[in-house]
C-alpha cells in the first residue's frame, strides 16, 4: 500500500530534498519505509539535537532547507535547541515529527512519548507548526513550508503527523506535476526611487549587511557604484571578499565601526536585525542612531525593531538590491569610501586586545592555507575573536552559534551538515573542549556519513570564556574547570586521524595534510 509516509517522501523529493537527518523510532518507522533505495539520503546522528544542528549547517552552506525526521516527545524536545538557533539566525529548516494517534492527542493517559501540546512547544521556535489531521492536507502544508523558505523570513517549520496517519493509505493523492512559482516580494517603485535618490545624494553613504543579504550578487556592484564602505555582521562575513577596498570585516559593536556609522549621513541596512548580539556585544549601550536609516528586510515587523528606519524597504534582499543598483544615477568615486573603510579597519583592529589579535591572525592563516574552506564555529575563544574581526573568504564561509540563540555544542554537528552539502567544500570546525563534549558522540556520525571535516580543537580544560567573564566580574570561578578526556584517543577510536600540536607553528602543515587525506581529522592544541 502507498502510505502517507511514502507520499511525504515523494513530495520532499519533488521539492529537491536530497538528504534527511534523523533517528528512526517506532513512531516514525513508516517514514523510513521508502528511504531504502530511494533518491533521498538519510544520515543518522547520535542525538536529535545533532540532527537539527546538521540540518542548520547544511542549509547555511548551500542555501537549501535542512530537513529532519524526529520521533514524538523526546525526539522533538531534543531538537528544540537546534530549532531555536535556526530561528534566531533565520535559517530554513523543516522538522517533521510524529505525534500520538488521532483521538489520543494530549489525552494525559500516558501514551508512549506523550506531551500535553507538542505543537505548541514547537511553535515557539518555528515560522509555523501544523498538525496533519487528514492526508489531503499534506501537499498544501509542505507547499506553505517551502513558500516560507523561498519568499519569507526563512525560519524553521514544524509538521507533525499522527502515527496512525503516517501508515494510512495515500492512494489517490498525487505529487504536483508543477510546483508553484514563488516570486519573492520587492518594494514599490516609489520607495525604490526614494531610496535610490537618498543614496545618490548622500555625502558619506554606508551599507551595513546582515545574514539576509550576504549572498546578494548586486551588493558589491551597489557598494562600488556608491563608493560606500560595507560593514558585515557575523552572519554576513564574506559578503565582500577579504581586502576589498570597501570591506569592513568588523563587529558593529566596536567603537571604530560606531564612529563610521555616526559620520555617515545615509546608512542602508540590508537583512540585519540590528540586534544586541551584533550591535551591542559588550552591553555598553545601543549604537548611535544613523542620521538617515534605510532598512531593507523581508520581515516588516523586524524592520521596526531596534532602530526604526526613516524608510523601510520590505522585500527580498537579492531582488531589491538589484533593482536599487539599476536605479542609481551612476558610479561615484568621490565619497572617500575606500579611505573611510581603511581608517575604520585600522582603528577597529587596534582596539582589540593582544589575545584576540593573535586568534584572528591564526584564523587568517587557516583561510590562506585553505581558501575555499567553510569555517563552522561553536562558542569558543577563537570564534569570539573571529566574530570581532575575521575577514571570511566569501558568503557562507563563516558561521557559528556564538551569537543569537548561542547554543553550545553546535560546531561539530553543524560542520558535518555543511560538509555533506553541495558542492563539497573543505570544512574547518572550530571548537573548545567544553562545547565539544556537548555533542562529542557525533564524531561517529562524521565517519559513518563520510563527512570530511577538520576539527580544530582548543583545549583549555574547561569553559575558559565563562571563567574569564566570572573573574572580570570578581566572581570566584565555580563550575568552569572540567575533567577533559583524551580527545586524541577518542577520535582515533571513532576512526579519525588525530594529532596534538605543541603550539600553532605546525598548523599550516597539519591543515594541508588533513585536507589531502581521506576521512575527518582532529587537530588539537592545549592552552
Amino acid at each position: 500500500m502507498r502510505t502517507v509516509g511514502v507520499f511525504l517522501l515523494e513530495l520532499l523529493a519533488r521539492y529537491g530534498v536530497d538528504i534527511i537527518f534523523g533517528i528512526p523510532g517506532v513512531h516514525t518507522a513508516e517514514l523510513y519505509r521508502p528511504l531504502a533505495g530511494g533518491p533521498i539520503r538519510h544520515v543518522t546522528p547520535r542525538h536529535e539535537q545533532g540532527a537539527g544542528f546538521m540540518a542548520d549547517g547544511y542549509a547555511r552552506a548551500c542555501g537549501k532547507p535542512g530537513v529532519c525526521f524526529v520521533i514524538t516527545g523526546p525526539g522533538l524536545t531534543n531538537s528544540l535547541t537546534a530549532m531555536g538557533q535556526a530561528y534566531a539566525d533565520s535559517i530554513p529548516m523543516l522538522v517533521i515529527s510524529a505525534v500520538n494517534r488521532l483521538g489520543a492527542l494530549g489525552s494525559g493517559d500516558g501514551h508512549l512519548h506523550e506531551l500535553s501540546d507538542q505543537r505548541r512547544m514547537a511553535s515557539a521556535v518555528s515560522a509555523f507548526s501544523h498538525t496533519i489531521t487528514d492526508p489531503t492536507e499534506l501537499p498544501q502544508v509542505v507547499a506553505r513550508a517551502f513558500a516560507v523558505f523561498a519568499a519569507g523570513r526563512p525560519r524553521p517549520v514544524h509538521i507533525e503527523i499522527p502515527t496512525d496517519l503516517i501508515a494510512a493509505s495515500a492512494e489517490g493523492l498525487a505529487v504536483p506535476d508543477h510546483l508553484p512559482r514563488i516570486v519573492a516580494p520587492v518594494p514599490p517603485e516609489t520607495e525604490l526611487a526614494t531610496a535610490a535618490g537618498s543614496l545618490d545624494h548622500a555625502r558619506a553613504p554606508l551599507i551595513v549587511v546582515g545574514g539576509g543579504g550576504r549572498g546578494a550578487p548586486a551588493l558589491l556592484r551597489l557598494a562600488e557604484r556608491l563608493d560606500a564602505p560595507v560593514v558585515m555582521t557575523i552572519n554576513a562575513r564574506g559578503a565582500l571578499p577579504p581586502f576589498h577596498k570597501l570591506a569592513v570585516s568588523l563587529s558593529p559593536s566596536l567603537p571604530a565601526v560606531r564612529s563610521l556609522v555616526a559620520e555617515s549621513d545615509v546608512v542602508l541596512a540590508v537583512g540585519t536585525e540590528m540586534g544586541p548580539t551584533d550591535y551591542d556585544m559588550y552591553e555598553t549601550g545601543p549604537m548611535p542612531r544613523p542620521q538617515r536609516l534605510i532598512r531593507l528586510d523581508i520581515d516588516p515587523e523586524q524592520a521596526m525593531r531596534n532602530f526604526p528606519p526613516d524608510l523601510a524597504l520590505i522585500g527580498d534582499a537579492v531582488a531589491t538590491l538589484a533593482l536599487l543598483d539599476d536605479r542609481l544615477a551612476g558610479p561615484r568615486a568621490d565619497k572617500d569610501g575606500a579611505a573611510r573603510a581603511a581608517r575604520t579597519m585600522t582603528a577597529g583592529l587596534a582596539e582589540l586586545d593582544a589575545g584576540t589579535s593573535r586568534d584572528i591572525a591564526l584564523l587568517t592563516i587557516m583561510r590562506k592555507t585553505l581558501p575555499m574552506a567553510i569555517f563552522v564555529g561553536d562558542s569558543t575563544r577563537q570564534v569570539y575573536a573571529g566574530n570581532l574581526g575575521f575577514a571570511a573568504a566569501g558568503p557562507a564561509s563563516w558561521f557559528n552559534a556564538a551569537t543569537g540563540f548561542g547554543a553550545l555544542g553546535y560546531g561539530l554537528p553543524a560542520a558535518i551538515g555543511a560538509a555533506l552539502a553541495p558542492p563539497g567544500r573543505p570544512v574547518i570546525c572550530l571548537a573548545g573542549d567544553g562545547g565539544l563534549q556537548f555533542t562529542l558522540a557525533e564524531l561517529g556520525t562524521a565517519v559513518e556519513a563520510g563527512a570530511k571535516i577538520i576539527l580544530v580543537l582548543l583545549n583549555n580544560h574547561g569553559y575558559g570564556e565563562i571563567k574569564s567573564f566570572m573573574r572580570a566580574k570578581q566572581i570566584e570561578p565555580v563550575g568552569v574547570d572540567l575533567f577533559t578526556p583524551d580527545f586524541q584517543a577518542i577520535a582515533r577510536a571513532y576512526g579519525w586521524h588525530a594529532e596534538l600540536l605543541d603550539d600553532t607553528d605546525g598548523l599550516t602543515d597539519a591543515l594541508r595534510a588533513a585536507v589531502a587525506r581521506p576521512g575527518p581529522s582532529l587537530i588539537e592544541w592545549r592552552d
